[in-house]
């Protein structure tokens, strides 16, 4: 074999072997370190965990959003909501009061 040829197959050689080598460091990389495959997977996770928390609160909106629209829309829901946060009563309604004797309220006791 020529010189010429000698020196060129060396060069392919060491092209070859210098290719391998950043293959194998960057495949190592991708596989072994933190910032690697293991991250792909961490945050594979995270997205699927964020979609399941985004389509909770997608429902949450929307049944505040019928309620609010209900409220403003409907007397009934709002007299319901007044009833039941407010303690109210309608005008043409009489409240009653039940307070225990104190003989009761000591039997409980």
């Amino acid at each position: 074999m020529s010189k010429v040829a000698q020196n060129l197959q060396l060069r392919v050689r060491v092209i070859v072997i210098a290719l391998a080598g950043l293959l194998l460091v960057l495949q190592g990389r991708l596989w072994l370190s933190d910032e690697g495959w293991s991250e792909v997977v961490r945050l594979r996770s995270g997205v699927a965990d964020q979609q399941a928390e985004n389509e909770r609160m997608a429902e949450r909106n929307a049944r505040l959003q019928a309620e609010v629209s209900d409220l403003k829309d409907g007397f009934a829901a709002l007299e319901e909501r007044a009833r039941a946060d407010l303690g109210m009563v309608g005008e043409d309604e009489s409240f009653y009061l039940f307070i225990p004797e104190a003989s009761d309220v000591e039997a409980d006791e």
